[in-house]
């Protein structure tokens, strides 16, 4: 009984860490839905892949999250050796997962780019349809971007004469489509405006990332204190 007051300690700080858990779950189940309607209302992907992917991923982990957290807490309130041990598991599996799609997207950062790259330019060529063409406006407006790379890029787009550009190239108040020029067009282009979007946001989720990712080591740390404390026949009030 003489580490009793140590692994009620302990007990108490697992719980403490799977509250914080839960509420990152709760994080990233919203971060995943403002995604999804974000690149919905943004681009209409039509690759096979593509924008649903890093949404319904961010989505999957905050639900694994809140569910893992809520079996941490029952197990350590209830001093459940088999709860604390699966509990413990499981966060080592996630904790691994974070560290192997960490890898995965520094690996293929560039094939992002390619792939938005691609959907830019299919929607370019399918400008016709209406709610392609909204949401490339959308596009273009927000990000204030025109094309591609540049405007140049809708001179060789099938539904447009040479020399013309959709208006939402136009900066605010002008009239550009048919004779567009870098005083009244915006100059760059889509993917690089995105590209620096992302760049920016990174860093904050990063950051989030690997604090995170230090709690869960915490939390599996603290978990496998406990299981031992258990394992070894204490009672933990």
């Amino acid at each position: 009984m003489g580490v009793e007051g140590g692994m009620k300690c302990v007990k108490y700080l697992i719980f403490f860490f799977n509250f914080i858990f839960w509420l990152c779950g709760i994080a990233l189940i919203a971060l995943g839905i403002y995604v999804q309607i974000e690149l919905k209302n943004t681009l209409v992907m039509t690759g096979p892949a593509s924008a649903s992917a890093a949404p319904i991923v961010i989505l999957s982990v905050g639900v694994i999250v809140f569910f893992i957290s809520f079996f941490g807490c029952c197990g350590a309130v209830k001093e459940n050796y088999c709860m604390v041990t699966t509990f413990a598991v499981l966060l080592t599996i996630i904790f691994l997962v974070e560290i192997a799609a960490a890898i995965t997207g520094y690996i293929f950062k560039d094939k992002v780019k390619a792939v938005i790259k691609d959907e830019i330019h299919q929607e370019m060529n399918n400008y016709n349809i209406s709610a392609v063409k909204k949401s490339l406006d959308t596009l273009q407006q927000k990000y204030n971007c025109c094309g591609i790379n540049s405007y140049t890029d809708w001179y060789n787009v099938t539904d447009f004469k040479p020399g013309e550009v959709p208006a939402s190239c136009c900066k605010k108040d002008m009239n550009c489509t048919k004779n567009p020029t870098p005083e009244n067009t915006f100059e760059e282009g889509c993917v690089k405006k995105i590209e620096d979007w992302m760049r920016k946001h990174i860093v904050i989720v990063a950051a989030v990332a690997l604090g995170i990712a230090f709690f869960e080591l915490l939390g599996i740390i603290f978990a496998c204190c406990l299981m031992k404390g258990i394992r070894s026949g204490y009672e933990v009030m």
